[in-house]
């Protein structure tokens, strides 16, 4: 008997999609990506979901196995209704990528509004209550993530500026003023990641580097394609040392839930975490109205990094 060959590198879990919009315990429109964390055993997401009304919050959601998840019926995030924030956050609050960093949880999420999107920053200590710190970039950024440890004395974020299309990083002092700002990673002619790419989970620290889970896109006659791939990154010097890059996707729409929906064809991630056996769980969105979840491991996903034998 042939050996039946893996269809990707992530693999679903079983019981996929895990949250459809009926399991969420009010009425709305939509449900896009989630944040994640594991925190004194439990697992934690926090989830952007869309009203009825079209505007965006993100809901606190937790699991004692990471597979079965108790979802708020407050938001944990929402739109500020006063104050300087209230302007840029006016149509909604979304993708929420969570940072543990000097024994606090730092979130970086999109403040939305009629001026475009922006990086917002916000901290909590326990997710009983959060504290938005304000706005962090300039207009029309994205995929904003911070990493985990100071860089050469500096805090450190990746994004992605809608100009170009790639995955840029910037350093601070003190977490609200940002620059330095440097191209990490960029669209590859030809590859799966043709169109343009931005940081999925925030970067997760390992042996050898910054292993990084980013979202390609490409352009097709059907429309857009979107997929995971990973990229490791120097330690000490993220923006300038590559230490590999997956020339394959590690995870693709293949079934009917991630390629019918609102947007088609499409896996969107906001977070993954490495488990203390080097097990990785990477939460996903897909476009059918739902959230997914997909399992691998460290040494899986960097022996696919490590076979790339073409170009960064």
């Amino acid at each position: 008997m042939p050996k039946k060959i893996k269809r990707d590198v992530i693999h679903r879990w079983e019981g996929n999609p895990f949250i459809n919009i009926e399991d969420i315990p009010f009425r709305c429109g939509n449900m896009y990506n989630a944040g994640c964390l594991k925190k004194n055993g439990k697992y934690i997401l926090l989830i952007t979901i869309e009203l009825l009304d079209g505007c965006t919050s993100v809901y606190y959601a937790e699991s004692e196995d990471g597979l079965y998840f108790d979802v708020s019926e407050n938001p944990f995030l929402s739109p500020a209704k006063e104050g300087p924030l209230k302007e840029y956050e006016e149509t909604g609050v979304l993708d929420a990528r969570i940072t543990f960093l000097e024994k606090c949880y730092y979130i970086i999420y999109l403040a939305q509004s009629r001026h475009g999107v922006l990086l917002s920053l916000a901290k909590t200590e326990d997710f009983k209550s959060v504290e938005k710190l304000g706005i962090i970039s300039q207009p029309d950024t994205k995929a904003g993530a911070l990493f985990s440890k100071k860089i050469n004395g500096k805090y450190a974020r990746l994004e992605r500026p809608n100009t170009g299309g790639s995955i840029w990083i910037s350093y601070s002092k003190d977490l609200l003023s940002w620059g330095e700002s440097e191209v990490v990673l960029s669209p590859r002619d030809g590859y799966w990641d043709s169109g343009h790419i931005g940081c999925a989970a925030p970067p997760i620290e390992i042996e050898h580097g910054w292993l990084v889970f980013y979202y390609g896109v490409k352009k097709t006659s059907g429309g857009t394609l979107t997929r995971i791939g990973t990229v490791m990154l120097d330690k000490e010097n993220p923006a300038s040392e590559i230490i590999c890059r997956s020339n394959v996707p590690v995870l693709s729409p293949r079934e009917p839930y991630e390629r019918i929906g609102d947007i088609n064809n499409q896996i969107f991630s906001c977070g993954a975490i490495l488990e203390d056996n080097n097990s990785i769980k990477l939460y996903y969105g897909a476009p059918d109205n739902c959230l997914c979840l997909g399992t691998t491991n460290l040494k899986e996903i960097s022996e696919t990094c490590k076979e790339s034998k073409r170009k960064f």
